[in-house]
C-alpha cells in the first residue's frame, strides 16, 4: 500500500454537506461525481495533501443509504491507494482478508476499486485504491 488516497464520509444531504465542508476548509469541493454502479454521489475535497470524499446514497438500496440507516451519519471508509490492485486482492485473500470484490471495479475518481470486509479489519470498511491509466 502506497498512502492513504482518502477518507470517505457517508452523509444524507450532500448539498448540505459541501457548504459544510467548504466552510472548514476554506475552499469549495473541487469535483462531483455520481457512480451508478453503486448508487451513490460523491464530492471530493482537498485537505493538505489529503482527500475527503463526501458520499449521498441515490437509492435507498444503496450501501450507503444502509450505512446512514444503520450507523448514522461519518466515517465510512478508509481508502488506500496500491500500485496493483490485482495481486494486492490476492496478497490479502492469502494474508486471511476478507475480499468483499475479488474483481475490481470501476469507482469515483478515475480509479479501479475494491473492499475489504470490516469484520477482517477491526470494524473498518477498507477501500483498494488504483489509478485508471
Amino acid at each position: 500500500m502506497k498512502k492513504i488516497e482518502h477518507i470517505g464520509i457517508a452523509v444524507k444531504n450532500i448539498e448540505e454537506s459541501n457548504t459544510l465542508f467548504a466552510s472548514l476548509f476554506g475552499k469549495p469541493h473541487y469535483k462531483m461525481e455520481e457512480v451508478l454502479s453503486e448508487g451513490v454521489k460523491t464530492s471530493f475535497f482537498k485537505a493538505g495533501p489529503n482527500k475527503i470524499e463526501l458520499l449521498e446514497a441515490t437509492n435507498p438500496e444503496s450501501p450507503i443509504a444502509k450505512f446512514i440507516e444503520k450507523k448514522g451519519e461519518g466515517v465510512h471508509h478508509i481508502a488506500f491507494a496500491v500500485k496493483d490492485i490485482y495481486s494486492e486482492i490476492e496478497r490479502l485473500q492469502k494474508e486471511g482478508f476478507t475480499v468483499l470484490n475479488t474483481t475490481p471495479k470501476k469507482g469515483a475518481d478515475n480509479k479501479l476499486v475494491a473492499f475489504l470486509h470490516p469484520k477482517s479489519t477491526n470494524g473498518v470498511l477498507i477501500e483498494l485504491c488504483q489509478e485508471i491509466e
